[in-house]
């Protein structure tokens, strides 16, 4: 993966495609580049290359601390992923995997389906991958960074040797992996001694010597399984055989500390289809009746065919839960309480029927919270903030949720849009005193204010007015929050507007 850390950057920040951003890390002379865009590169960024001699060719290059460990990270998650191809993945230094494809080819109709699959699925997560197959590893490294039908035209540094040796080679006219082939060994060994080993580079290439591939140990995920003697035709085989599992289930995860993010009941038919349910949690659980209950619907819905000969259950996501007591009564906690209500709303109307608020970072009103799904997966997480990147800054999510700001009295809830209404005040910049918004006149008995609400000037345009809002009580009792957008001589616009933004109680 060449463009690891410049692609897991980009995923995760919200400047436009196109900026000439530079990812660096400290060196012993100062900052060196780790990565670049497409358009750095086109501005003469190179990796490697220190930032002071890049950006003496274009000033206008981004620099943004590079984030070593978090890359690594996304590594070891993408061996364990990489394990749909492979039982035994290999993290093979910082943007590469390995994998032992002996024997496994087949399962995907062969070497080039199996490459076009890896392929397919890296450009899936938003990652440029190079992929090449061959019967050593060494032979695989090489041609995945330098592609070709050989390995003899291949540059000598192809052979993953110190760089003082490669410049050695270099220096001897020995420039390509076809030419240092043609060196008797004898000769290599006695120039080459101790650690330099290009003997051995070249036997690891060649298969004379072997290579290991050393796999990090995995932890399964939490699985139970039930195989029948006799195939299950009736349609109430799926919801018995969870009822079945879920004891066991429970138990595995009590022994691991962990609760339930995301749970799925798989049925295998004779002919060999596979019909699946699964159900997703808003926070970690491992109720047996909860959990049971959530996956009920579902299962029973699914189809026997010509019969099921096995069933399996397994903990997809899971999370850290450790033992607690709820209450000193035994009472059911309001949280988890609630958590359950989630869950079976989501169940039924679906994740993206069910949601709650989020905070976001925004002074303005309308911009200070939105609605996320309550019951989320990370597939969903990337998608909600894909689609939020490329919608960008909204200035009405609809039903704006509740939200407080320390020291400050927020409305329970916000207008859509804020609506506007006409304002009698005794001057121009006094309080209001009456106002009329939907056909009715609103007497104004009581009035606090101004809180003064700035435009957010590096997202807004430059015409955009401040806001001084008020929170107003009627005759009736009744209280809104409303602002005055503009002042009068600010150069903005034409004389102030009212509007509408919420309602208290």
């Amino acid at each position: 993966m060449p463009h690891l850390a410049i692609e897991r950057w980009a995923e995760s920040n919200d400047r436009a495609p196109d900026s000439p951003v530079v990812l660096t890390v400290e060196g012993a002379h100062g900052l060196i580049i780790h990565a670049v865009t497409k358009a750095a590169a086109e501005r003469g960024a190179r990796v490697g290359a220190r930032l002071t001699d890049a950006r003496a060719l274009d000033p206008s290059l981004v620099a943004i601390p590079a984030d070593p460990a978090s890359n690594a990270a996304l590594m070891q998650k993408l061996a364990r992923w990489a394990g749909r191809w492979s039982p035994l993945v290999e993290v093979d230094g910082a943007d590469s995997l390995r994998l032992d494809a002996t024997g496994v080819a087949h399962l995907f109709g062969g070497e080039e389906r199996l490459v076009a699959d890896v392929r397919r699925r890296f450009e899936s997560l938003g990652l440029t991958a190079r992929i090449a197959i061959a019967p050593t590893a060494g032979a695989a490294w090489a041609l995945a960074r330098h592609p070709s039908n050989s390995l003899d035209p291949l540059p000598v540094h192809a052979l993953r040797l110190e760089p003082n040796t490669v410049r050695t080679l270099e220096r001897l006219g020995l420039k390509t992996i076809g030419a240092v082939m043609e060196v008797p060994r004898l000769a290599l060994a006695r120039r080459f001694r101790g650690g330099e080993g290009v003997v051995d580079a070249l036997d690891r290439l060649t298969g004379r010597k072997d290579e290991p591939l050393t796999a990090a140990p995995r932890k399964l995920v939490p699985r139970a399984a039930l195989r029948l003697e006799e195939p299950a035709t009736y349609p109430e085989a799926a919801a018995q055989a969870l009822e079945r599992l879920i004891p066991d289930l429970v138990c595995q995860l009590q022994q691991r500390h962990l609760g339930v993010r995301r749970l799925s009941l798989a049925g295998f038919r004779v002919d060999g289809s596979v019909a699946a349910a699964s159900v997703a949690t808003s926070i970690p659980s491992r109720e047996p009746k909860h959990l049971q209950r959530l996956l009920a619907d579902k299962v029973a819905a699914l189809d026997p065919g010509f019969g099921f000969d096995a069933f399996a259950l397994t903990a997809e996501w899971t999370e850290e839960l450790g033992a607690a007591q709820n209450s000193l009564v035994e009472e059911a906690s309001g949280e988890h309480a609630l958590a359950r209500l989630i869950d079976r709303l989501t169940v039924k109307l679906s994740p993206r029927a069910v949601r709650k608020p989020q905070a976001r970072e925004s002074h303005l009103p309308e911009r200070a919270s939105g609605w996320v799904a309550a019951v989320s997966s990370p597939a969903l997480a990337r998608e909600v903030a894909r689609e939020a990147r490329r919608r960008g800054p909204s200035t009405a999510y609809g039903d704006s949720p509740p939200h407080e700001i320390v020291g400050r009295i927020r409305p329970q809830r916000l207008l859509d849009r804020p609506e506007a209404i006409n304002v009698i005040y005794a001057t121009p910049e006094g309080m209001p005193r009456r106002f009329v918004w939907r056909r009715a006149v609103h007497d104004i008995a009581r009035v606090e204010g101004p809180e003064r609400i700035a435009p957010e000037w590096w997202r807004q345009p430059s015409s955009a007015r401040l806001r001084d809002y008020y929170r107003v009580e009627d005759g009736k009792g009744r209280r809104y929050w409303i602002y005055r957008e503009g002042v009068i001589g600010d150069g903005r616009g034409g004389p102030p507007n009212w509007y509408i933004h919420g309602l208290f109680g």
